[in-house]
């Protein structure tokens, strides 16, 4: 057995956690860029603790998924900025880490975008990178890559490098509390998609083994419980899964939900976590011969049932969240090459992705 750990060099978890992110940005230099969601205000308290600690803070709002326009904004924003620093979801994280990778980068995006871009190395280091999830779901801020729409390709597609990973990942349930339900929905079955597909791909390992097993119960249980009301116990809990997942996935691999996702999302701009547990029953339907599904039945319950209380709670469909019938063999042929398609525990033709389309739509 044999394999390699990659996480963050200080993980800060629990309830109260956030208030340290000024101090700790601090000791990496004096100007900052602050990446942020679309209401600047739900900012401002790290902004003030930023500026009290002596800081000069540029503003960077990502109000939706972050395309490459987004970030090449946002790379001349922070010119000259000595650490960039994260608070939102999956997107707003994802953002200010390529921002934090390109900004010390001599060439632009398109050098290092993979699939539709040069898909080279960083040449330089990224500037320091701190993160703070404000949702439970994609575990961006312990991985190594950053997800990039580019339009004119429609397609999401990776910036992806070994020391993208953040300084320090500061998860702060009380960051979550009180999310809108179809969010927490959305994120939620992200994280559990992210403890599940970890388990069951080609590399999975004894270190994400330990990650992904209990989590996946975990995970079930505390989104079941936040669909019936706020929870701060169930908060915790997905705080903490949504991280398992995050350092799960950036350690061995994922599978055919996010490779699928990750075209479907660039066609239609539907919302990632939204995309994935609608996929969800399906691959485990498509993946029932994998050696180690006993495991995620005995977490998750029956394929059926998860699929209609899935939906029960609330989720669309593909075909809700934009997905024509006509764009399904395009999507599983251009899954096939998707990276994250290549651990996916049983091989899948095109007809098979087709066929799992048809059944989410």
């Amino acid at each position: 057995m044999s394999f390699s750990i990659l996480q963050p060099g200080m993980i800060l978890f629990g309830r109260g956690q956030a208030a340290q992110a000024a101090g700790i940005a601090a000791g990496f230099g004096r100007r900052v860029a602050l990446v942020h969601g679309r209401n600047a205000d739900r900012a401002e308290w790290l902004r003030q603790d930023l500026l009290r600690a002596g800081m000069e803070v540029r503003a960077i709002s990502c109000g939706q998924e972050p395309t490459l326009a987004m970030l090449e904004a946002g790379v001349q924003t922070a010119r000259g900025v000595d650490l960039v620093i994260a608070l939102g979801g999956g997107a707003v994280i994802d953002l200010g880490k390529a921002v934090a990778a390109l900004v010390p980068a001599p060439g632009g995006a398109m050098d290092h975008l993979e699939v539709v871009g040069k898909a080279l190395p960083l040449s330089v280091p990224p500037l320091p990178f701190i993160a703070l999830p404000t949702t439970a779901g994609t575990g961006a801020e312990v991985t190594k890559n950053a997800v990039i729409d580019v339009p004119a390709h429609r397609r999401k597609v990776s910036l992806r490098d070994d020391r993208m990973i953040a300084r320090v990942a500061i998860v702060d349930p009380a960051l979550t509390d009180h999310a809108p339900r179809a969010v927490t929905l959305a994120s939620g079955l992200d994280a559990l998609v992210q403890v599940v597909e970890p388990w069951l791909c080609t590399r999975a390992n004894a270190y994400t083994d330990a990650l992904c097993l209990p989590a996946m119960g975990q995970g079930i249980a505390a989104l079941r419980s936040l669909m019936s009301g706020e929870d701060p116990a169930a908060r915790d809990a997905m705080a903490w899964v949504s991280l398992c997942g995050g350092l799960a996935l950036a350690n061995s691999g994922l599978g055919a939900v996010h490779g699928l996702a990750g075209v479907i999302g660039g066609m239609t701009g539907a919302a990632h976590g939204a995309i994935c547990g609608a996929l969800l029953p399906h691959v485990l339907r498509a993946n029932r011969a994998a050696p180690r599904m006993e495991a995620v039945r005995d977490a998750l319950g029956s394929v059926d049932a998860l699929e209609n209380w899935i939906h029960e709670a609330g989720l669309p469909r593909l075909s809700a969240l934009g997905l024509r019938s006509e764009d399904h063999e395009p999507v599983a042929r251009a899954a096939l090459s998707a990276s994250s398609m290549k651990a996916n525990p049983v091989p899948l033709t095109a007809g098979d992705l087709v066929a799992i389309l048809r059944a989410a739509g």
